[in-house]
């Protein structure tokens, strides 16, 4: 048989050239560093292909410097595992001598890489492993070319010239897997978290970071702490990185002892790359809205507080709604709505178990949100209850707003904003936030609806409720800050980021969908 000798291996002519030898898997070792660090998913797939045909491709091997034994020398781990196993159950020749290409040994980094490039050719290659190899070539570069620190724009560019292309911001996301993720979450990167899961959990890292220090709760030092024994909390194979982020919310808002909501909002302005002023916290949380922040009172504003403090008996009821509004005599009251909880396997077939997306929404589901296809009632008001809940969620009043099945718009309002927003946030971000509450309100006909219809899916202590069953405008605009509706553009419009933007738009795209697919269908949405 053709056995290649270390010595010739040697020899300068040859260092490049590449030989076809058969050699006994039993002088053949797999490569102790193959980037994929699991069994292949392939693996009895594989086996049985060999057993019935043999091999179809020879093993590309070298051999260090100083050793006898052979090393698998560009992918083919897997398959020397299964040739080695096969020989010993079987004792059958076919399985002891294998075809190999010979290569030449060059440097351990070169091995490395070319394992890299044929796992990452062949697929199944997770993130963090392929991370991990990346950053342990680096070391040994380090090592072979005699320096401390290889930049990863160098980096960048050793790796191309050797035949594996990556971005240096790809190099960058890699490099924070390795380093930062992988102590605290191994189980959720080993359960195949990929790069996009990674870019929006680093994008939160640095929006929770620069909110910690914003809010003078220390430096990084004491934010890697927190973060990393939150990280830890909630590592497993399921990885949801909501509840990370409630987690964060929590932890600021106690240590601030201020509302949840009010992190949330800054947390997303954070996310978004916005800046918003934030003043000094009041122990009152009921206090009422600082007069600086107060909003200039047009005659539409002043008309309805005046109708709210001076109502009589006879304009306690609105036009053919029976909620908030002026002088007109109240409707017949209609049967009332269950509540969306008590009607679990309805609601699940027409809301999405968790339509709220993270801040890096897919394109994707951006396009088929914007250009929806169903016209039928159950599909429009499941779209206009994922919109609604994303604008909320993102604009951190997500708790506010429940799914509504087979009735009304798709969605309802619980209650108003957490009162201790005023005392909390700037004048824009309140602006926003409550011409935002304004908005949803309008689309899930809060003040529009029947009464009885809107009352049965609110809770006793609801502010939002006692305002409609009372007929007490006034609570709800005291609860709510209102502005002039000519400030809608300034506060509200420019503010938004492009998804909320676009998801507002189609939000009230599907409203005017869902009255047309109504009427055209003769249902009348809230009976």
């Amino acid at each position: 048989m053709a056995i290649a000798n270390s010595s010739a291996m040697q020899k300068p002519g040859a260092r490049d050239a590449a030989t076809t030898v058969m050699l006994d898997v039993r002088r053949i070792k797999p490569y102790e560093r193959n980037p994929r660090r699991s069994e292949n998913p392939e693996y009895d797939r594989i086996k049985a292909s060999i057993r019935a045909d043999g091999m179809d491709q020879p093993l590309v091997v070298t051999c260090r410097p100083g050793e006898t034994d052979y090393v698998v020398g560009a992918g083919g781990n897997t398959r020397l595992h299964i040739l080695q196993a096969l020989y010993q159950e079987t004792g059958d020749e076919r399985f002891q001598w294998v075809d190999c290409l010979f290569k030449p040994w060059r440097e351990e980094s070169d091995v490395l890489l070319a394992h890299l490039r044929e796992n990452d050719l062949r697929g199944g290659l997770s993130f963090i492993d392929k991370a991990r190899t990346v950053f342990e070539a680096k070391q040994l570069l380090e090592e072979e070319m005699g320096i401390n620190g290889l930049s990863q724009r160098r980096l960048e560019t050793i790796l191309r010239d050797r035949g594996y292309s990556l971005s240096h911001g790809l190099i960058s996301q890699m490099g924070y897997a390795v380093h930062t993720l992988l102590p605290v979450i191994p189980q959720a990167l080993k359960s195949g978290l990929g790069r996009p899961q990674v870019e929006r959990l680093r994008a939160l890292d640095r929006a929770a970071r620069a909110l910690w220090k914003k809010r003078k709760l220390g430096e990084d030092e004491s934010f890697d702490t927190v973060f990393a024994a939150l990280c830890e909390r909630y590592d497993g194979p399921e990885w949801d990185l909501e509840l990370l982020r409630n987690a964060i919310e929590i932890e600021i808002a106690e240590e601030l002892e201020v509302s949840i909501q009010a992190i949330r909002v800054e947390l997303d302005a954070q996310l978004l790359g916005r800046e918003i002023e934030t003043p000094s916290f009041q122990n009152d949380h009921d206090a009422d809205i600082p007069e600086e922040r107060a909003p200039s009172c047009d005659a539409i504003t002043a008309k309805a507080r005046s109708v709210a403090e001076d109502k009589t008996p006879g304009d306690s009821r609105g036009n053919n709604t029976g909620t908030v509004s002026n002088g007109e005599a109240p409707p017949k009251q209609r049967p009332s709505l269950v509540i969306a909880s008590d009607v679990s396997e309805e609601e699940s077939e027409e809301s999405p178990d968790n339509p709220i997306e993270s801040e890096a929404d897919s394109i994707e589901s951006a396009i088929t949100l914007s250009q929806p296809r169903a016209t039928d009632l159950k599909s429009l008001r499941a779209r206009a209850w994922t919109l609604a809940a994303r604008l909320a969620q993102r604009n951190g009043i997500g708790g506010l707003v429940a799914p509504l099945s087979g009735k009304g718009l798709g969605f309802i309002l619980r209650d108003v904003p957490d009162s201790s927003l005023a005392d909390q946030l700037d004048a824009d971000t309140l602006g926003q936030v409550s011409m935002l509450w304004w908005h949803l309100a309008a689309c899930a006909e809060m003040t529009v609806a029947p009464l009885d219809a809107v009352i049965a899916t609110l809770s006793d202590d609801s502010i939002l409720r006692q305002a409609l069953e009372n007929q007490d405008a006034g609570l709800l605009f005291n609860s709510v800050w209102t502005l002039d509706p000519g400030h809608t553009g300034y506060r509200l419009w420019r503010q938004l980021g492009d998804q909320d933007w676009q998801d507002l738009l189609n939000l009230m795209d599907t409203y005017r969908r869902i009255h047309r697919a109504a009427q055209a269908s003769q249902v009348r949405l809230w009976e």
